[in-house]
């Protein structure tokens, strides 16, 4: 387990629709953090540094569901995104399990950041490319 994970600097929220994602991704999941900080550059190569609002960090992970992946999983997914009464694309929150190789599995409030794309292959077997889920809070864990 690493010494600080996303789920040490946010704070725990609800979601907007009680369901849980669970599936695991058959690929490597990719964290990605950013802050609200802006780099201006003057005529003579100096930088003022700005740090906007109040020093949070935003988190995102992108899952890769390839077209090998189980297509149980996929089925999910795909219906999670296009339920209305579920995620309904982009807008509504729900919950997501972060399963850990090595440490502690946390659960993370978040919502869809990216369209839905899903690839079929000749066997009939689908796969999603890569989703991305904008990461907002955290479950207290149990």
């Amino acid at each position: 387990m690493a010494d600080y994970e996303m789920y040490d600097y946010l704070t725990t929220i609800a979601a907007d629709v009680d369901i849980t994602l669970t599936v695991k991704p058959q690929q490597v999941i990719t964290e990605f953090g950013e802050k609200n900080q802006i780099v201006h550059t003057s005529d003579d190569g100096s930088e003022t540094r700005i740090s906007i609002g109040d020093d949070a960090t935003w988190f995102y992970a992108t899952l890769l569901f390839p077209v090998k992946a189980f297509t149980a999983d996929v089925s999910t997914i795909f219906d999670l995104y296009h339920d209305t009464a579920k995620a309904n694309g982009i807008v509504s929150s729900f919950k997501w399990t972060h399963v850990a190789e090595v440490g502690t599995d946390h659960t993370y409030v978040v919502r869809f950041d990216s369209s839905m794309v899903r690839t079929m292959a000749r066997t009939g077997v689908h796969g999603i490319p890569s989703i991305k889920l904008r990461v907002l809070g955290r479950i207290v864990d149990a």
